[in-house]
């Protein structure tokens, strides 16, 4: 590993470290992918990594290539203590609204693991059920701590390959593109076909009116 490499990864540890020195030990970092698109689920992440994990490339899930947050998930993977990924689709997106849809995330994640935190951190969200664990709030986490990008890996991997799947069925929206997010080109198929099954209809009224 390149040294300028080595010292990023250094600095996105700080505050795991700090953590760690404190006693915490098993570190949840938890992360989302799909809260602002027009179409398909949100996917909450949570990886707890080892202390001296050191996966080279691992940086927030935006500012990594498709190519190679797909090889960073299989390393991720391998190396995590314990990780959990989980999908709440459209339906309840509308339902309960996106927020609280991430939330319900956020605590499915931590009811399915099989290793129990001592800590959980976790990018912007707060006033969350995280079953009596308790938790940091970090803004732009993802940025910031080497498990919150960790796990935003797992939930954008894991979210492109359900809108890859979904493409296949709906070609005509471009899902293998746009992920389900509102491009000029994806807002136009929403007007020439009206919406499929997987659109948000809390998300699409500016565009459809009230179409059901």
């Amino acid at each position: 590993m390149k040294e300028k490499e080595l010292q990023r990864l250094t600095n996105l540890k700080e505050i795991e470290k700090d953590l760690h020195t404190k006693g915490f030990n098993k570190i949840l970092g938890i992360d989302e992918a799909g809260r602002g698109p027009l179409a398909g689920p949100v996917v909450v992440a949570g990886v707890i990594m080892p202390e001296n994990s050191m996966i080279e490339g691992i940086n927030d899930s935006k500012k990594v290539s498709e190519k190679k947050r797909e090889k960073l998930y299989d390393l991720i993977i391998e190396e995590a203590i314990s990780y959990q990924v989980a999908i709440i689709g459209q339906d309840i997106i509308d339902k309960i609204n996106i927020l609280n849809a991430t939330k319900k995330g956020l605590t499915n994640v931590v009811e399915g693991l099989d290793v129990k935190p001592d800590l959980i951190i976790v990018d912007a969200l707060t006033n969350i059920d995280t079953k009596g664990i308790p938790y940091e709030s970090i803004i732009k986490g993802d940025a910031k701590c080497y498990s919150i990008s960790a796990a935003s890996i797992l939930a954008k991997v894991t979210r492109d390959r359900i809108m890859r799947e979904w493409d296949e069925i709906y070609p005509q929206y471009g899902f293998i593109n746009n992920k389900g997010y509102g491009t000029a080109k994806h807002i136009e198929a929403i007007k020439e076909y009206g919406l499929s099954p997987i659109h948000r209809r809390s998300f699409t009224k500016g565009i459809v009116g009230n179409i059901k």
